[in-house]
């Protein structure tokens, strides 16, 4: 396995929806796996766990909910397309054509990586504040993060994807995910159709760090 430097595995870790059906071989699955437990968790218990989905029926079913979801997301997606400008329009209509692939082939990846959490094992320290609750994330998706980069550094193409969350209890059945575990991602993995990883676009920090309060910004 060639060495990739982890500046460059981050800054060219794109989204790869387009993945070939071939096999994963063990000992590299086994590797990008091991790179998920390495990741840092509150009072180190990792209260997560993840499914290795490499069933043909279970994928298949897998494949089935996420067209369902994907379909009304992409319908709500194109309805704003002609308020963008001509360039951002562009953009996310390629998005869309390979999240639209993604959609109808989800199920064919040769894996599926379900991430599960425990919130019994979870420090959850903004769970009474009046907005959303965001912190428990932080001890499921540092591992999620480390898988992808590892399957950046594997030559495997992935994509992080939540929308299988919203018919949890579909899933949790399929998978036999006991309470209190509950589903935080759907992770598709497999070799590139076309050159998958490569140069992705985000906004500088200048745009997104402020120094000692909010809008001074980092010069």
């Amino acid at each position: 396995m060639a060495e990739i430097g982890l500046y460059e595995a981050m800054r060219t870790l794109r989204a790869v929806r387009r993945l070939r059906p071939d096999p994963i071989p063990d000992d590299v699955l086994h590797r990008v796996l091991e790179a998920a437990t390495w990741a840092p968790t509150g009072g180190n218990r990792q209260p997560w766990r993840v499914i290795v989905v490499k069933d043909r029926e279970k994928k298949a079913r897998l494949g089935a909910l996420y067209a369902d979801r994907y379909a009304a997301f992409a319908k709500m997606y194109r309805a704003r397309l002609a308020d963008l400008p001509e360039a951002l329009r562009e953009k996310t209509e390629r998005m869309l054509g390979a999240g639209d692939y993604l959609g109808a082939h989800l199920g064919e990846a040769p894996v599926i990586l379900v991430f599960c959490f425990n919130p019994k094992e979870m420090a959850i320290t903004d769970a009474k504040l009046d907005r959303v609750s965001v912190v428990g994330g932080a001890s499921i998706y540092t591992a999620v993060e480390n898988l992808l980069l590892a399957c950046r550094a594997e030559g495997l193409g992935c994509v992080l994807t939540t929308l299988l969350c919203e018919c949890e209890p579909q899933v949790r059945e399929l998978l036999a995910i006991p309470q209190p575990w509950g589903t935080a991602a759907a992770i598709p993995i497999g070799y590139p159709v076309l050159r998958g990883h490569g140069p992705i676009s985000r906004r500088p920090v200048e745009e997104l760090a402020f120094v000692d309060s909010w809008g001074t910004l980092f010069a």
